[in-house]
């Protein structure tokens, strides 16, 4: 879906600088389908909710893994 590729590569230039509306509002996406990409990045554990400045939602730090088969 390119509206939630650029929404999130515009989250990440935007650092908590809009709320998660007017960002959506900047690449031409109503409320509605601002929600849905918000929905969609949330179950992919791309983005969390975390207030961030203006904008509510942030993005999901790298967890480092540790390779158990390895002692």
């Amino acid at each position: 879906m390119e509206n939630k590729d650029r929404y999130y590569n515009g989250l990440i230039e935007n650092d908590g600088q809009l709320n998660e509306i007017d960002l959506g509002e900047k690449f031409d996406l109503d409320e509605n389908e601002t929600r849905e990409i918000i929905v969609q990045l949330l179950s992919e554990h791309k983005i969390e909710y975390k207030e961030n400045r203006a904008c509510n939602y942030s993005l999901m730090k790298a967890q480092k893994r540790k390779n158990k088969s390895r002692v």
